[in-house]
């Protein structure tokens, strides 16, 4: 009879010892039939909630638990309900009262920034570096303002598409610190994201040096115009260079508020200068700067600059690119210090983006007002000027025109004024020079400091994620902020040996080729998550094309070449070495990346391929179930199967729990024996490439067919199956004997091979598959196996493999011996076949034997026949000394035959034997062949 029911909210008084309703008080609603059966009704069920989602904790603050599936449909006397409540502390520790919380203090909220000040502010401010006022007027006078143009919207276009890229990246998911690295190792895997984040880091660090260099080159010029020195240029750049850079690590490590406070204070000092610039451009010009080749706007200036003058050693197009394109490379540092930022999901996109557009467009209007301005070349003596009785027909420049003649330091090239002379020709333009000077101080200093907070929160990340050794010493932090002090002063370091280059035009191309590396895998990232259509692939940024970012990531890669090809091959070998050693060490990391997207989506797509493909003799590969319940009880067997398939076929451990009784899947007692995590990684530290596949059973013989049944996908399935020999047979039920020989009919039904293995030590069929019924534990020690190698671990040396052919199986009996002869330490042995026949016939026999072999391409040479009585004696008498016997398995006709019998010929034939032996029988079907189609 139906019963109708209603959802009415529960109160306290009704859920008893329900823990889950505690939680979301009188609210949760439950299905009820009334007050008499209302607790037969009750649901476990929670509504959602972002605690059930997040990995990590509030320190003081009960975190929820979603129940489990088991807790919601099992009878409620059979739910051991775990507590609902895990309470945290600011240790990490569990356990400490509620009262003993309440007396605590929380702690201190971290400084956060918005995306405008924690982002865009610092992005422009790390963009508006050394280049923009000691190396742009240079660059426009070599590539002329047309090509200048070209290299500054290249560069925009490599790093706004990396911007977007950035954008996408880090708008999937929550973004903690880390920054660049962060964004790449959490998206292509620890193996490209740990290379990518020191190189980064390391880039960072020169570009600290490259910054502080270009301050102290101002403040040298400055000296030198007053008649100060302290020793000579270069030493006087060195001196001052590394005072520099130690009191900006005093700055960085006071703290990221005051480092915060610093740099608006430099970005308000760079707008004032930029408003001096723009307005010396418009104010007519004095003849002290006249003589210094300004001239205000004019049309001619701008026809004659727009068009490239290419001198000296860097004088190329690609050479004035890397020059430049470290002045575009800031657009990271707001991603950089991403746990510092109040919602990186919001500010790294929209502050990146705002900051590449409006630096973009403060380069372009630079670089055309000062090449409209000021010529090429100048003297900056007042003499210099055309009197108006002398001619002006050997007059050269586009000065003649304007009546000022620098002709002779032009031949002689010797003008040490105009664009392609003087580094410091925005403060001869500027309306107030000492405004550009405190620009230049500002933005010098305000990179420098971004990148010597930049580097240390990289490096931090990457040493906490343990990828590599001998790093973790720095990745330890200190204070509200987790600052990472350590860390800082090895940015230090790398900056003062830079720094002692002293040259800018050195430094540039360097931290060119490490940028560009960067940002060509920033773009991979974007592009290779996209592409492998991962459903955890939802950035909420949408505006990037995965064709975009490949194209930017391949633009990154040959233009490193064309800047300097030694240094990019430097790059991508410290990349390969990383890489190289990430892949060989496989960190116990998991951070659900685009390649393991990628390694499903290729293996799915092959799997489904294989389906299109007919098999084939000449293909076949002996694909192994193996019945070793847990993997650690036989490792003799494992071992064993693994010599023929590894790197060639299919290997999957199989694994039986018999219950007697039901036992649910949440109880302890299952879990720890099926549990796949620990087998798999016992194989994986024995070295087995091998799957591991577990079932639970009401009995044996069931089970093994749900495994024979159910192992593998499509053609990617078991064809072998691989048991131990039944030693206890003898002593064992009736019922135990014949589910055992069902075990190996059911196998011949489904068109499988079987092997059997016995060995002098014990390998009982059943060890290793447990009944649930009663407690019981793991039989053996796994740490205990993986220290004691089986006999088929060592090298066999010179011995023999001894193959009994004594039933045509279709080949499985001669291709498993041929299989183990292709590995190492098995190459040493000598395998020989004997075959049964008549005595009298033993030489005709015996060549056609060896004559078939030969045409199979086995490389067997040794045949030898006998006849088939008393095969036992004749085993002991022959391969006494064999390392491994061989030997076709005879068939038992079902409902003749019966299983203890079957089992005594079996016993007979393999008993007392030094040497282990493998009984093999093929279902009959050619897998060799002497056809080359």
């Amino acid at each position: 009879k139906f019963i109708p029911c209603a959802v009415n909210p529960v109160s306290h008084s009704s859920l008893n010892n329900s823990d889950f309703f505690h939680l979301y008080g009188d609210t949760s609603p439950v299905v009820s039939c009334g007050p008499d059966i209302q607790s037969h009704y009750e649901t476990l069920d929670a509504p959602p909630n972002s605690d059930f989602y997040a990995n990590t904790e509030v320190c003081g603050r009960r975190k929820r638990f979603r129940p489990s599936l088991y807790q919601l449909y099992a009878k409620p006397e059979d739910d051991p309900q775990p507590p609902m409540y895990q309470e945290t502390t600011p240790d990490g520790m569990e356990g400490e009262s509620s009262e003993d919380e309440e007396q605590k203090e929380p702690l201190p909220e971290p400084t956060r920034f918005g995306w405008v000040h924690g982002v865009m502010i610092r992005c422009m401010l790390n963009i508006w570096g050394v280049i923009l006022y000691l190396r742009l007027p240079w660059i426009t006078a070599q590539a002329g303002i047309g090509l200048t143009w070209v290299i500054i919207l290249l560069s925009s276009c490599i790093t706004g598409i990396t911007g977007l890229s950035t954008s996408a990246i880090a708008t999937n998911g929550k973004v903690k610190g880390g920054g660049t690295y962060f964004l790449i190792s959490r998206s292509l895997g620890p193996e490209l994201g740990g290379s990518i984040g020191l190189i980064f880091a390391f880039a960072n660090a020169v570009a600290v040096a490259m910054h502080t260099v270009g301050f102290a080159e101002t403040v040298v010029d400055l000296m030198h115009e007053n008649g100060a020195v302290m020793v000579n240029r270069i030493n006087d750049i060195r001196i001052i260079g590394v005072i520099t850079v130690t009191c900006l690590l005093g700055i960085s490590m006071a703290g990221m508020a005051w480092e915060s406070k610093a740099q608006v204070l430099f970005f308000l000092v760079i707008m004032v200068s930029f408003t001096s610039y723009i307005v010396g451009t418009i104010i007519p010009a004095s003849p002290q700067k006249q003589a210094k080749g300004f001239f205000s706007y004019k049309a001619d200036i701008f026809a004659k600059n727009f068009v490239p003058d290419w001198r000296g050693q860097e004088g190329s197009f690609f050479g004035m690119f890397s020059i430049f394109f470290p002045s575009a490379t800031g657009i990271l540092a707001g991603a950089n210090i991403s746990g510092d930022l109040k919602d990186p999901t919001v500010a790294i996109p929209r502050g990146t983006l705002m900051a590449i557009f409006w630096t973009t467009l403060s380069y372009l209007i630079i670089s055309a007002t000062i090449g409209s301005c000021v010529v090429r070349d100048a003297s900056g003596l007042l003499n210099d000027t055309l009197s108006s009785s002398s001619s002006n027909k050997n007059c050269v420049g586009i000065a003649c025109q304007y009546g000022w003649d620098f002709t002779d330091c032009i031949n002689n090239d010797t003008c040490i004024f105009g664009i392609s002379n003087y580094y410091q020709s925005m403060s001869m333009v500027s309306a107030f020079a000492p405004l550009i000077t405190a620009g230049i101080f500002g933005a010098t200093l305000s990179s420098a400091l971004a990148c010597l907070v930049s580097a240390p929160k990289v490096f931090q990340c990457l040493c906490k994620d343990k990828l590599y050794p001998l790093i973790g010493f720095f990745g330890k932090g200190y204070g509200k902020n987790d600052e990472a002090l350590r860390s800082y002063l090895l940015a230090f370091i790398i900056a003062v040996c830079f720094i002692l280059i002293a040259e800018l035009n050195t430094i540039a191309p360097i931290i060119s080729n490490f940028f560009l590396c960067s940002y060509c895998l920033i773009n991979f990232s974007c592009f290779h998550a996209s592409i492998t259509n991962s459903p955890g692939w939802r950035p909420s940024f949408r505006f990037y094309n995965k064709w975009l970012s490949l194209l930017c990531a391949v633009c990154c890669l040959v233009i490193m070449f064309l800047l300097t090809w030694w240094a990019a091959l430097i790059a991508f070998g410290v990349v390969l070495l990383l890489l190289g050693y990430t892949l060989y060490k496989r960190p116990a990391v998991n951070w659900g990346s685009s390649v393991q997207a990628s390694s499903y989506n290729i293996a799915l797509n092959q799997c489904i391929s294989l389906n299109q493909v007919e098999d084939h003799v000449k293909n076949y590969r002996p694909q192994c179930l193996v019945l070793t319940g847990p993997p650690s009880s036989r490792p003799a067997l494992v071992d064993l199967v693994s010599c023929f398939t590894k790197n060639l076929s299919l290997m999957m451990c199989g694994h039986l729990c018999v219950c007697l009784r039901w036992v649910s899947p949440g109880t302890n007692d299952l879990s720890a024996l099926v549990q796949s995590e620990s087998h798999i990684s016992w194989l994986k530290q024995r070295k087995v490439k091998s799957f591991y596949k577990h079932v639970v059973a009401a009995d044996l013989r069931s089970g093994v067919n749900m495994l024979l049944q159910g192992s593998g996908l499509g053609r990617m399935r078991p064809n072998v199956l691989l048991m131990g020999f039944k030693t206890d047979w003898h002593s064992a039920s009736p019922q135990a004997a014949h589910s055992y020989i069902g075990i190996l009919q059911d196998a011949f039904d489904l068109q499988y091979g079987v092997c059997v293995l016995r060995t002098r030590e014990r390998l009982d069929f059943e060890l290793g598959f447990f009944s649930l019924s009663l407690p019981t534990a793991v039989p053996n020690d796994p740490e205990a196996q993986l220290s004691r190698p089986t006999l088929f671990q060592k090298k066999q040396g010179k011995k023999t493999i001894d193959v009994y052919w004594l039933s045509d199986d279709g080949g499985l009996t001669l291709l498993l011996p041929y299989l183990l002869t292709r590995r190492k330490r098995w190459a040493k042995c000598k395998v020989r076949v004997f075959v049964g026949g008549d005595n009298s016939k033993n030489d005709e026999r015996r060549q056609e034997v060896m004559t078939l072999i030969k045409k199979f391409r086995l490389g067997f040479h040794d045949v030898e026949s006998f006849r088939q009585i008393r095969l036992n004696e004749i085993l002991q008498d022959y391969s006494r000394e064999a390392t491994l016997i061989v030997i076709t398995m005879p068939v038992g006709r079902r409902g003749v035959c019966p299983s203890i019998l079957y089992l005594a010929w079996l016993e007979l034939l393999s008993r007392d034997l030094s040497s282990p032996v493998l009984l093999v029988r093929g279902n009959q079907e050619n897998v060799l062949t002497f056809y080359c189609q």
